[in-house]
């Protein structure tokens, strides 16, 4: 850039070379606003025009601050001519305010301060990445090329690509990967694929086909009947939090309430983020209607007292059927499970203490069919507690 597109962008100061590897800005100056600064700098023609279609120069010219990742006019040429046309068309205002809020954060961030953080989210909702690369940064895939040019209200650093937001919605994200295809068809059954492709925002908990093996044999298929349906749908919204949360502001929660509304527990654990026993694997997958985060065990929700009864007869049930069968192993899993379950119920401090003690019991016999024998007679002996519990 010539020496002439600085003396109109910074009233002639001189730039010095800065320690990210791009020119910054040495001193606090008192500039125009974002917009006015923009149009004066001439290379960027093709982002003020998209700002005045989509109805954003009140907004970027309000008091803020903003910090603004701003695309050269070189930029927006590395996309199709009918793409950037198609944009600027009326029709399209709706998709053009989602892309340009997706280079606007709130908030004056300088690139010393985008050096210290993974991810800042913007005006649009969604999260961008950030990533330090040979002295230089990395915002998703474009990369600053100049920063730290100050404005009356905001920052404004330089961008070499586009930023593009994710435009699909929960359901399409996960569909677009191997990971998710039981817990997507147990949306389709549980009729849950429009509420999670709504305008949201929501956070998921997603877990992986492999979390769903891990539940007992014929867990998943039973669910998927019609008639448990109800129950269907009280997993499913437990796995699922109002809002987008991203992952730095569920590492500062203790708890989260989810749609089901049960609360789920959120701890620390061996350098990452658990919720209820189950571990985040992956995290802040963006969607047009929130945010995913991936984990690596099914979260089932609460059983309340008045139900514990019931869910022993029919596990026990259940469980002599496997047993009977041969299945020795999938019956003590089914034991376990749901006592493992029920350990998070509203139940008597001396009915958990059973508990806790049977399943570590079981735990330690290798054979399964001993398991399964310890397992069912804490189940026996917790019926009565219960029935105590009652009277």
């Amino acid at each position: 850039m010539t020496f002439a597109f600085w003396r109109n962008l910074c009233g002639g100061l001189l730039l010095s070379w800065g320690t990210l590897g791009y020119f910054t800005n040495p001193k606090e100056v008192a500039a125009s606003d974002i917009v006015d600064t923009a149009a004066k700098a001439g290379d960027f023609t093709t982002l003020v025009t998209a700002v005045q279609a989509a109805d954003l120069v009140k907004t970027l010219q309000g008091k803020g601050p903003f910090t603004v990742f701003a695309p050269q006019d070189s930029a927006f040429g590395k996309l199709p001519s009918e793409s950037l046309k198609s944009l600027l068309e009326p029709e399209n205002k709706p998709q053009l305010t989602g892309i340009l809020t997706y280079h606007v954060v709130a908030g004056e961030f300088t690139a010393a301060d985008l050096m210290k953080k993974s991810g800042l989210v913007t005006v649009n909702g969604q999260r961008l990445n950030l990533k330090p690369v040979e002295g230089s940064l990395s915002i998703d895939d474009a990369k600053v090329v100049m920063a730290d040019i100050r404005c009356d209200n905001g920052i404004i650093h330089v961008i070499d690509s586009v930023l593009m937001p994710e435009t699909k919605s929960i359901p399409k994200v996960a569909a677009g990967t191997e990971k998710f295809k039981t817990l997507l068809a147990a949306a389709k059954s549980a009729n849950l694929v429009e509420t999670l492709s709504g305008k949201g925002p929501l956070t998921l908990f997603a877990p992986t086909d492999e979390a769903f093996a891990k539940l007992p044999a014929g867990t998943v298929e039973e669910l998927l009947k019609p008639e448990n349906r109800e129950k269907l749908v009280a997993i499913l919204t437990y796995h699922v939090v109002p809002g987008r949360v991203y992952s730095e502001d569920v590492a500062g929660l203790e708890m989260a309430t989810s749609v089901e509304g049960s609360p789920l527990k959120i701890s620390k654990k061996d350098g990452g983020i658990s919720i209820n026993q189950s571990k985040i694997v992956a995290t802040d997958i963006d969607a047009s209607n929130g945010v995913i985060h991936v984990i690596d065990s099914v979260l089932l929700p609460p059983v309340k007292n008045v139900g514990a009864k019931k869910v022993l007869e029919t596990v026990v049930a259940k469980g002599s059927d496997l047993y009977n069968a041969g299945h020795h192993e999938s019956c003590a899993k089914l034991y376990r499970g749901t006592m493992e379950k029920l350990m998070s119920a509203e139940l008597p401090k001396n009915v958990k203490r059973h508990m806790a003690r049977t399943i570590a019991t079981a735990k330690q016999h290798e054979c399964p069919t001993e398991q399964a024998w310890v397992l069912r007679h804490g189940i026996d002996e917790m019926y009565g507690m219960l029935d105590e519990t009652s009277n």
